[in-house]
């Protein structure tokens, strides 16, 4: 089980060890497209193709719509064993469910057990739900016994912990319209539908906008800052593969690519790692040896497999595994050679958000590094969790002024933030908020 620190525990500790760290001096630079849209029209412009790398800031030229659906199987959004919630009705810690185990579903692989009645089946983050399950339930709410069974001290309603199949995407689905300027959520988006190239608008000529443009990538006090990203997991393949079984896109290397440049830091990207301590030890090593952060996702949390926090821990200093935040609970960060080193969750809805509020900061030397304005709650939000919780919003002008309408969806689904503006935290503390409460909205733009 993780021992989690608050948020703004985690904010601290981050930048007291990093106090020295050599930081982007501006982050608040203009948009180049901003611009374009305002002075010229499409006909004008023409279009150029771009690859997925080159797209961030760029204006798509066409409505993306979805040839396949993500995800294509059922997959457990957490670490802890597939059930069948019937099983679990009026469990408790005093009074644990008596469960099977059958199996353990491998990571990239369709599943060879099933579950029935009475029968439970272990499951990673990511992995396949297997047949005849309709639930997982969270590891820290199971106990293996060592004798073959699994007490279950938490009940599980049909659907809990699992996001379904197509339940991101659709097939036919328009999920970015044609003249959006790409953020980096975006680019994730684009890369989990397999799309490596695409139409943008051509930039226009030089001059062509007069004295109004400023250039969108920052300064940086010390030129040549250098991030390295890693993406993990047996079941991750390339964007540009077609997925087998229960393969997944990588999505989490390009989205950050594109978040950290848009600061102005540069990228070095490694090769996919698979789930082996050895080979991820030597690519954070190499990434140590070139760069000044690293920044990896996938294996943060708490299965057998997850070997970021033993490597981590190896290499140097743990600061912290595990934040009282969802989504993100299984977010680290450990202080290797005085370089900073994120390990941040599978799920790229909770990487985005933790870079946000931890790495991005760090970057731009602890300063602002996004607009927040004011809005009016659409609807309300319940959060009873325990956790801070950061839930994405779309913004909306009404005659009584901005409206914060919360976008629903499981976290891990990136196309999620497609539709939305930014995102409002719920504290801890709180029992939610109700509709027309004025909150503050983090700007993903």
């Amino acid at each position: 089980m993780l021992e989690v620190v608050s948020l703004d525990d985690a904010k601290a500790l981050v930048k007291e060890a990093f106090a020295l760290f050599p930081g982007i001096s501006e982050c608040s630079a203009i948009d180049v497209v901003e611009h374009v849209a305002n002075v010229a029209n499409p006909e004008q412009l023409g279009f150029e193709i771009v690859k997925l790398e080159d797209a961030a800031g760029r204006i798509i030229a066409n409505d993306v719509i979805a040839k396949e659906g993500v995800p294509a199987f059922d997959r457990s959004m957490v670490d802890g064993f597939a059930v069948v919630a019937s099983d679990t009705f009026g469990c408790s810690d005093a009074l644990p469910a008596l469960l099977e185990l059958a199996g353990e579903v491998e990571m990239g692989a369709v599943p060879t057990c099933t579950c029935t009645p009475g029968v439970c089946v272990r499951i990673p983050t990511g992995g396949q739900v297997p047949q005849g399950a309709d639930a997982v339930v969270m590891l820290e709410y199971c106990e293996e016994y060592g004798d073959g069974t699994v007490g279950v001290a938490r009940p599980a309603a049909p659907g809990d912990s699992i996001a379904f199949e197509n339940d991101d995407v659709k097939p036919g689905q328009v999920l970015i319209a044609a003249g959006t300027r790409l953020l980096p959520h975006h680019i994730g988006t684009l890369a989990s539908l397999g799309m490596t190239e695409f139409d943008v608008l051509a930039e226009p000529a030089a001059g062509a906008m007069g004295d109004t443009v400023a250039s969108d990538i920052p300064c940086a006090k010390g030129e040549g800052l250098r991030v390295g990203i890693i993406s993990t997991g047996d079941e991750i393949v390339d964007a540009s593969q077609t997925p087998v079984a229960s393969q997944m896109r990588d999505v989490n290397a390009p989205l950050l690519a594109a978040a950290v440049e848009r600061l102005g830091a540069q990228i070095e990207r490694f090769p996919i790692v698979p789930d082996e301590y050895e080979v991820l030890l030597d690519t954070v090593k190499r990434a140590l040896a070139s760069c000044d952060m690293v920044l990896l996702s996938g294996g943060s949390s708490a299965g057998e497999k997850d070997n970021t926090a033993r490597v981590l821990s190896e290499l140097g200093r743990m600061l912290f595994h595990g934040i009282a935040v969802k989504p993100g609970k299984p977010t680290m960060c450990a202080d290797v050679q005085s370089k900073p080193v994120f390990g941040l969750p599978g799920h790229p809805v909770a990487a985005y958000f933790m870079f946000l509020e931890l790495v991005a900061p760090l970057l731009c030397g602890n300063e602002r590094v996004r607009t927040r304005v004011q809005a009016r709650l659409s609807q309300g939000i319940p959060s009873n969790h325990g956790r801070e919780e950061l839930v994405a919003v779309r913004l909306e002008q009404h005659d009584e002024g901005r409206i914060a309408v919360p976008v629903r969806g499981k976290s891990g689904l990136i196309s999620l933030l497609c539709n939305a503006d930014g995102y409002v935290k719920i504290g801890r503390n709180q029992e939610g908020a109700a509709i027309g409460t004025m909150v503050e909205v983090e700007l993903f733009g």
